[in-house]
């Protein structure tokens, strides 16, 4: 399983969010630069990136900070946040982007969705992001009336198959992850996904390493990083399957 520091961006800090909640910030960091290369030193070999003010605004507002990010530093860089147009996500892979994250457009405009995954199928992920038990979408701020499995089978469908899922109402809570909603997301999902929200200790990930789930291909973490909760290497160590295993 990999490890993705997650790299929030609004108003140009690198930030985290609890439960997407935009008026519950807390700043990290003043330069998303200094907060990537200081995970990427740490050891992380992939990074997650979001565009919160993309998310907001249905654009990207922070290319510039990727195109930074992927420049100044050596590994893969997952970026999301405002790509609702073929053209936006054109301009993230030209910024640097190994792979795209897509959210609100992936329900609501099919044609844009299918036209990506025909273009760039193997650098496309679908953000399931869930709120109450339903997927939430433009910036976590609207519940939808869509369950979750629901939305993987459909987008199945259409040729998704890489999928980034996150509990909203755990995200930066630092509460622990709900293992039962990811084995249940694993018995949907046929592709592989990646999971964040509410991770808060290293017990946490070898919990879900010990799911031994075949498509759970990594985790997202944010504020357990930022509040030191532990380290990049740590996490690394954490998620590498157990020697012990037959």
């Amino acid at each position: 399983m990999i490890f993705l520091p997650a790299i929030d961006i609004r108003g140009g800090n690198a930030v985290r969010l609890e439960k997407g909640d935009f008026d519950k910030e807390t700043v990290y960091d003043a330069d998303p630069l200094d907060a990537a290369r200081k995970w990427v030193e740490a050891g992380a070999q992939q990074l997650h990136v979001v565009d919160l003010d993309g998310a907001r605004e249905g654009r990207p507002v922070n290319l510039d900070h990727l195109r930074r990010i992927a420049g100044e530093l050596d590994v893969p860089v997952q970026y999301g946040g405002g790509l609702r147009s073929f053209v936006a996500v054109r301009d993230a892979l030209a910024a640097g982007a190994a792979r795209v994250v897509l959210g609100t457009a992936a329900y609501t405009d099919l044609e844009f969705l299918d036209a990506v995954i025909e273009q760039w199928g193997n650098r496309t992920v679908v953000a399931i992001d869930v709120r109450d038990g339903f997927v939430s979408v433009s910036g976590w701020t609207e519940r939808t009336q869509m369950p979750p499995a629901d939305v993987v089978r459909r987008m199945q469908r259409r040729g998704v198959k890489q999928f980034a899922y996150t509990n909203v109402d755990h995200d930066g809570m630092l509460d622990g992850p709900d293992l039962d909603e990811v084995r249940r997301m694993a018995e949907v999902i046929r592709g592989r996904f990646l999971y964040s929200g509410g991770i808060a200790s290293l017990d946490d990930l070898r919990a879900l390493r010990d799911l031994r789930l075949v498509n759970l291909a990594g985790v997202i973490s944010g504020k357990a990083l930022y509040e030191d909760r532990f380290t990049v290497g740590e996490a690394l160590e954490a998620l590498r399957e157990r020697r012990d295993a037959a």
